[in-house]
Formats: C-alpha cells, sequence, structure tokens
C-alpha cells in the first residue's frame, strides 16, 4: 500500500519549496512520456518493452518540488521509508526487458570500471548498493574485481546471480561489517533512498582508508531548468527525466554538498546521460538518434546541464 510523507530537502533539511509541477502538470507529462515512447517502438512491440521507459516503480507524484536553499529537487509528498522499500523488493521485472537492459548496461558500465581503477591506482574490492541486474558487476569482474551486490529485489537478485554476480539479499543495513571495500557505488540508486545522507555515512563506515564512492543521479537543476513544454521532449524524455519518477534529484552544488557532509572529497564530477533504453523492439531510427544525442549530450554538455550527474569521491 503506498503510504506518503511530507518530506525535508535531503541535503540542507530545510522545508522551503518552490512548487515545480502540479499533479496535473505531471499527468501532462506522464501522457506526453507515453506518447514518446510508443511512437519508437515497432508495430506489435509488448508493453513489457516500456518497463524503465514510460513505466517506473514509483508511481507518479503528486508534485515535484525544489528546495529554495539549494536547488535539490523531490517529490512532496513522498514515499515513506518503509513503502518505498517494499515497493522496490515485490517489484517484478518482464524477463525479456531484463535482458535486453542488461546487455546496454554491461557496456555502459566497463569504462566506469576503469575509471575507477585510475583513481584509486588498481583495481580492489566493491560494493554496489542497489546492484539490480548485476550488469556493473559483471563488468566489474571481468577486469578482475571482487565484486558484491545488495538489493532487495528477489527476482533482480536471481537474475544477477544467474550471471555469476555475487549479491546479498537486502538493503546497505544488511551488508556485514567484518569486511572493508576499497569503492562502495551507488548506480541509479542515491536518488531513490529514503535517506542519503544515512546512506552515505553508512558507505563511509564500510569503506577502506583513502576508499572511493562512486554515485550516478539525475540532475534536478536541469528538469527545472527544461520544463517548458518546448525543450523537455526529448532530452528530458530520453534520459527518464520526464514526470520525474525519482525521489530526489540533486544538483551538482547540492550533491558535492551532500558529499562533504559526510566524509568525502570529490575528486571528479561529469555530466552523463541515462544508459541506452534502446532494445530490439526499438525502431532503427529511433536507436540511432538516442546513440547519437546521448553522445553529443556527454561530449558537450558540462554536469550542471546534463541530465545526469556522475561523481567520485574519496573518503577522508
Amino acid at each position: 500500500m503506498r503510504s506518503l510523507e511530507i518530506g525535508s530537502c535531503p541535503v540542507c533539511k530545510t522545508n522551503n519549496f518552490s512548487e515545480l509541477a502540479s499533479h496535473e502538470e505531471i499527468r501532462r507529462q506522464v501522457e506526453e512520456l507515453w506518447a514518446y515512447h510508443t511512437r519508437r517502438l515497432k508495430p506489435g512491440a509488448p508493453v513489457q518493452q516500456l518497463f524503465d521507459r514510460a513505466v517506473f516503480s514509483q508511481a507518479p507524484p503528486f508534485h515535484i518540488v525544489q528546495c529554495d536553499e539549494c536547488g535539490t529537487v523531490m517529490r512532496n509528498p513522498r514515499e515513506s521509508e518503509t513503502s518505498i522499500v517494499d515497493l522496490y523488493a515485490s517489484e517484478e521485472p518482464p524477463e525479456a526487458a531484463l535482458e535486453d537492459l542488461f546487455d546496454e548496461q554491461v557496456a555502459f558500465y566497463a569504462p566506469r570500471v576503469r575509471t575507477l581503477e585510475k583513481l584509486l591506482g588498481r583495481s580492489g574490492s566493491v560494493l554496489e548498493v542497489g546492484s539490480y541486474l548485476g550488469a556493473f558487476l559483471h563488468a566489474a569482474q571481468d577486469r578482475g574485481w571482487k565484486a558484491t551486490g545488495v538489493d532487495v529485489n528477489e527476482r533482480a537478485n536471481a537474475f544477477a546471480s544467474a550471471r555469476g554476480a555475487n549479491v546479498i539479499p537486502g538493503t546497505i543495513d544488511d551488508v556485514p561489517q567484518d569486511h572493508r571495500y576499497d569503492v562502495v557505488a551507488l548506480w541509479n540508486c542515491l536518488d531513490q533512498l529514503p535517506d542519503p545522507e544515512r546512506a552515505l555515512l553508512h558507505a563511509r563506515s564500510l569503506m577502506s582508508e583513502g576508499g572511493l564512492v562512486t554515485a550516478r543521479v539525475p540532475n534536478g537543476a536541469l528538469y527545472a531548468t527544461l520544463i517548458k513544454p518546448r525543450f523537455r521532449r526529448m532530452l528530458l524524455a530520453q534520459n527518464n527525466l520526464l514526470a520525474f519518477p525519482y525521489r530526489h534529484g540533486f544538483t551538482p552544488s547540492s550533491l558535492r554538498t551532500l558529499l562533504t557532509g559526510t566524509g568525502f572529497e570529490v575528486v571528479r564530477m561529469r555530466g552523463d546521460t541515462l544508459v541506452a533504453t534502446a532494445g530490439s523492439w526499438t525502431r532503427s531510427w529511433a536507436a540511432a538518434e538516442e546513440r547519437i544525442v546521448k553522445a553529443a549530450t556527454r561530449l558537450l554538455l558540462p554536469a550542471a546541464r546534463s541530465p545526469w550527474i556522475e561523481v567520485y569521491a574519496r573518503a577522508v
């Protein structure tokens, strides 16, 4: 059952917000998102192909607001902590959609593993919080890393385990404290957690000296900037920002503040895009368009203007 609560900003803890999108505006964005993706699929495509494209784990928000102090974007009211954990634990993503996503994500995460090796100076041990399909774990293992994931979803864990991943069922709170990791990764996860600050503090306690934390989060500032209809269709829809299916959307500044306050020093921050969503049912022109637009976005736009923000920070 969906349980909602009025929340404070996860970064500066204030309750001073400005509304970015009303319930009616969000409904229009959902309709636009469905229209955008359905026209990009081949005739006869099963509805499961819209999973993680137009159908998301969390129901559309009632309101989307922006913190007046730090610019962080969030849904408010938002799902309670118990509700959000139960939601992700009970989700049953379709197998066919998972196969397409896994292949794309392995290729996507391979260069991220190499970035971690450069920053750490070697390979090592890594814990991924919210490991989902295990694509990052797979990419890390291919490079000689000892990789462990933790996720609340049994079906995703079974999918990842079948492909050789070592996965712990549960949340970061269920990770044993008797091991220290060189890297803790929160790819596409920190923004969905009930309490990002608490999660980062816990991650810090699991890390070896000088270890790294890395995360990818949606750029709330871009959503706030491109909310106007004539701009939003491609860049927001293509990067899963339209209708904002996330709990929080940080800005480069608020993300840096959050990391600094939890014992980390940012060593690299860059703009990024969502992993490619084109699959076997995507029209060829749409798949090519997505590759071109996302490649240009990663090449040309700074973190402040990119759909997603990728950050690497060292424990201090």
